[in-house]
């Protein structure tokens, strides 16, 4: 590795052994980055002398910033962290706020300023967080005004800095900001990802790789160009949407509409209102607008992502009979930082995700770790610009396998090299693009005195593609009813982020489990 400019170097210090990375291919020459790089400089400063200054970058229900605008605030934020909360290199930073522009300028400043980007979403409740916090070490938190309550009290958290006050400090520091002599492999961004068991894995990311993901997908598969207005749901905090609705757009002096309260109806109003031309969305929402799309104004689109969850045949069908746009699948992973496997155009191919894109490779291995043929369904591995390197973390030893990134997924591939996706190698559950470890929900459950046990699984459900399905013993089994249904759905939503709580909730007398004790959650899902 490169020389760190880092004064803190906890982030460097936690990485997983050498031994336990995987492969990093930089085969493109795109991909070959010079030794010492700050990605928000690259984008930002690089954007200003290229003269896209007066060039719209972001837009957001309030307001709209030009590429000058976006520089400045983020320059201002920058300062505020080093000079008025007196942050070193290294230090890691917690964001917590819905898509906008100023959620969007504090991950770029953290980065910028040397420091660490921990995204987190704002649906995450105090509990979620306490856990990344602790994680990340963190050392300072800028909080959207109306959420900075969920870490009031939060052991070993500093007081977050919301963004009214941010505003008021960004007042006093009207200079250009200098970026650090950051190294290329220096750790800029922590993402994290809930795993099978429900413990947040957070993956770290270099300078490098923030670029690397966008000189790949964008380019190879996307074309996108900078008169593109790129729109979506995605929260920033998850890769898909930090690359989607602003890492790529910004790669190429495009424009960025953030939507902080999406849903169907305002997304297709919204790509009417900007003109948008490229959308980002799970494949939930492409269901959920098809019958929609036809009083939609929707000329101005030329390309559509889906990616977040399993994109059903019938989904792409039926939203290119709907709008005669064919949708982009892709699948990626936040170990990964994005989208890996995916195909455009006349490549795609019914009922596969498409081909490993340009700058990766993928394979299909069986059991044994022996690369597997066509037909065979195994353990998708992949390898590119990007890795796992999961922040002190066991669990690296599972997802890297002989070099190879080993994702989770069970996938099939043809004698064309298209590859088609078979299902979950673990019992995460994906509901509407949001992925959801059922343990979570159960321990949410757990908490409310009236349950004596429970179990959660994934459902199918044909507008979400899972639904979460928990399966409850109450202490009083009288107690069983519509009522219960509803104050369990309330309880976990006020104890966990509400995108995970069940939407069907079975009351049983006990759950199936082996001699042994422990549970057989097929048989759940057999129900």
């Amino acid at each position: 590795m490169q020389p760190s400019c880092y004064t803190d170097g906890y982030a460097r210090a936690m990485l997983p052994p050498r031994d336990l990375w995987p492969d990093i291919v930089c085969d493109l020459p795109a991909l070959q980055y010079p030794a010492r790089l700050n990605c928000t400089a690259a984008l930002l400063d690089g954007a200003l002398a290229a003269g896209w200054g007066t060039r719209v970058a972001l837009a957001a229900s309030d307001a709209e910033w030009s590429y000058a605008d976006l520089a400045n605030a983020v320059d201002r934020i920058a300062h505020v962290l080093v000079n008025d909360r007196q942050l070193v290199t290294g230090n890691r930073v917690l964001v917590h706020g819905a898509n906008g522009l100023t959620t969007a300028a504090c991950i770029l400043a953290v980065m910028k300023a040397g420091l660490i980007a921990v995204p987190t979403m704002p649906l995450l409740r105090a509990r979620e967080l306490s856990v990344i916090v602790a994680k990340a070490r963190v050392d300072a938190v800028l909080c959207a005004d109306a959420l900075c309550a969920e870490f009031d009290g939060m052991p070993d958290c500093p007081p977050p800095l919301g963004f009214g006050a941010l505003a008021e400090l960004m007042k006093g520091h009207a200079a250009a900001f200098t970026a650090p002599d950051t190294a290329s492999d220096d750790i800029c961004l922590i993402s994290f990802t809930s795993g099978t068991t429900g413990v947040p894995k957070g993956t770290m990311h270099f300078h490098r790789d923030v670029l690397a993901i966008c000189d790949c997908f964008p380019v190879h598969i996307l074309a996108s160009r900078r008169d593109d207005i790129f729109i979506g749901t995605p929260p920033l905090a998850f890769t898909f949407g930090l690359g989607g609705l602003l890492l790529f757009p910004l790669r190429v002096g495009a424009s960025a509409v953030l939507l902080d309260r999406p849903s169907p109806e305002a997304l297709l109003a919204a790509i009417a209102a900007y003109r948008a031309t490229v959308c980002f969305t799970a494949p939930t929402f492409y269901r959920q607008m098809t019958p929609l799309a036809a009083a939609a104004d929707l000329s101005s689109l030329t390309r559509c992502v889906s990616a977040g969850e399993t994109l059903p045949v019938a989904t792409r069908a039926a939203w290119l009979d709907a709008t005669g746009h064919a949708l982009i699948d892709g699948i990626g992973a936040t170990e990964m930082l994005h989208i890996f496997i995916s195909a455009a155009g006349a490549d795609v191919r019914p009922g596969a995700t498409g081909k490993p894109i340009p700058g990766y490779r993928a394979c299909i291995l069986d059991d044994a770790g022996t690369v597997a043929g066509p037909g065979v369904i195994g353990r998708l591995a992949v390898q590119g610009p990007t890795g796992c390197r999961y922040l002190d973390d066991p669990r690296q030893a599972d997802y890297v396998e002989n070099g190879w990134n080993i994702t989770g997924d069970a996938f099939e591939m043809d004698a064309d090299g298209y590859f088609y996706y078979r299902a979950r190698l673990d019992d995460m559950i994906v509901s509407a693009g949001y992925n959801i470890a059922g343990v979570d929900v159960e321990e949410a459950l757990l908490r409310h005195p009236a349950v004596l046990e429970c179990a959660v699984v994934g459902r199918p459900d044909a507008q979400r593609g899972q639904i979460v399905e928990a399966h409850v013993v109450l202490r009083d089994a009288a107690a069983a009813g519509t009522a219960m249904v509803l104050e369990l759905q309330d309880f976990a939503r006020r104890e966990i982020a509400p995108y995970k709580y069940p939407r069907s909730i079975i009351f049983a007398k006990q759950l199936p489990r082996t001699e042994t004790g422990k549970l057989q959650r097929f048989k759940l899902r057999r129900h």
